[in-house]
């Protein structure tokens, strides 16, 4: 059964509802996704190497989760939803970071973007995901121009970086924010930003 999105205007307002395919491949259309990053304690982020049949940047590394948020689906409830679906997670502190639009020749997406802290272990989804792993800041960085990403992901990584770009101080207000038990964490969590 093919799934069916939303068509919404830049600030979310649902236009109409179609298939996928009718939404896909077509960027006049922009639709609802989430993503969620997702950090260890040591300052790491985890990205997801996607399967070689999806049609949107296969084998590409990735958002550690993003998905379509579905009619009428509250964005929460999206976020933790995917995560369970593709790291096989039930995520206990997901907090709202930011919302933009990403458009490129295939497609056109309103993301909003949550962010959490996870060490593992992921079930990940096989059928969607060839591999997980926690990449540094810096590691990312250096690869950028490696062919290694999709662009959505390095849309994310640009702009969580220029939204986020003092992060010491930012990943000291979310840890208190979140509170235990991250608080009690790796004290060098903040090396690596």
């Amino acid at each position: 059964m093919e799934e069916f999105l939303e068509i919404v205007d830049k600030d979310g307002r649902v236009i109409s509802i179609a298939p996928r395919s009718f939404i896909h491949g077509n960027p006049s259309m922009l639709h609802k996704v989430v993503h969620v990053l997702v950090f260890n304690l040591k300052g790491e982020l985890l990205l997801q190497k996607r399967a070689s049949h999806k049609d949107v940047a296969p084998s590409k590394w990735d958002t550690s989760v993003g998905g379509h948020i579905k009619p009428g689906e509250n964005i929460l409830t999206a976020a933790k939803r995917e995560m369970l679906e593709e790291l096989g997670v039930v995520p206990e502190n997901l907090r709202f970071l930011y919302t933009y639009i990403h458009s490129n020749e295939y497609e056109s997406e309103l993301v909003y973007t949550y962010w959490t802290i996870h060490e593992g272990p992921f079930d990940f989804n096989k059928n969607e995901i060839e591999e997980v792993a926690f990449w540094s800041i810096e590691k990312i960085q250096n690869s950028l121009k490696s062919g290694f990403f999709s662009d959505n992901f390095k849309h994310e990584f640009f702009r969580f970086i220029s939204n986020y770009a003092f992060m010491p101080l930012c990943f000291n207000y979310f840890l208190n924010e979140l509170g235990p038990p991250y608080l009690s964490g790796d004290p060098n969590f903040l090396k690596n930003f």
